[in-house]
């Protein structure tokens, strides 16, 4: 894809895209939704025609079909990324490649693009998702939760008076929004940690870790060398736009 060509990848609270420049994305814009509908104006940054987006959606319906109208009018090609078996180095662990999330395959080519690793990726937003992918850029699969923020959620759902937000995160708490913030964030910091110790154990080395999405900067207790990529799915998809030979 050329230089006239965007990137955008649609999550379920966020729009995010950025023009394609020299294989990676250039600067990103960030449109929060409230997972209906895109809001008005969202699209008034993009240039009025361009050649080619590539696309990720993990969205509801309606938001898909309100992204695809606005980008038909706007492009000549639209091409939307699906997991494959084999790419840019990258072989997935999955023996049906579609049941590997897209969001989850493109972070793992993104990963890719950052050096040999080993990496284990973690991604933090509506859920939290680990994946492993050793130096010779094959995947050993990974593991899916509820990240913190849906842990609150639904404590809050099922019982109201468990409050959804706030807290600080302590390692014995005397007080409930404080130990609400500690179980949840540690619960999500256990799975991390556990993830590095079978990663050892199935690779026979500890992995970088590499942390993407939108719950990263509210979790407290990660180790602060960890390499972040807040933008990783972009990166992936510019690489499933291009990919290296």
């Amino acid at each position: 894809m050329s230089s006239d060509s965007w990137l955008f990848d649609l999550g379920n609270t966020r729009l995010k895209y950025a023009p394609l420049c020299d294989g990676r994305p250039g600067d990103v814009t960030a449109i929060a939704h409230d997972g209906a509908d895109l809001p008005e104006g969202w699209d008034a940054a993009l240039p009025p025609r361009f050649e080619a987006a590539a696309l990720t959606m993990v969205g509801a319906q309606a938001l898909r079909m309100q992204l695809l109208g606005v980008l038909t009018a706007r492009c000549a090609r639209l091409s939307i990324a699906r997991t494959v078996a084999r790419l840019d180095g990258l072989r997935i662990a999955y023996p049906i490649p579609e049941h590997l999330g897209t969001d989850r395959f493109l972070a793992l080519l993104g990963t890719r693009r950052r050096g040999p690793g080993p990496w284990l990726v973690v991604g933090i937003g509506t859920a939290i998702t680990l994946d492993l992918v050793d130096a010779d850029g094959l995947h050993h699969g990974g593991r899916i939760a509820p990240s913190p923020a849906l842990m609150r959620e639904a404590l809050h759902g099922k019982a109201a008076q468990l409050p959804e937000h706030g807290g600080a995160f302590v390692a014995f708490a005397d007080d409930t929004r404080d130990a609400l913030r500690s179980g949840c964030d540690g619960a999500a910091l256990a799975l991390i940690e556990q993830g590095l110790r079978d990663a050892v154990v199935r690779i026979g080395r500890r992995p970088a870790l590499l942390l993407h999405g939108g719950g990263v900067d509210a979790l407290d207790g990660l180790d602060p060398a960890a390499a972040r990529a807040p933008h990783l799915v972009l990166e992936g998809l510019a690489a499933w736009a291009g990919p290296v030979e």
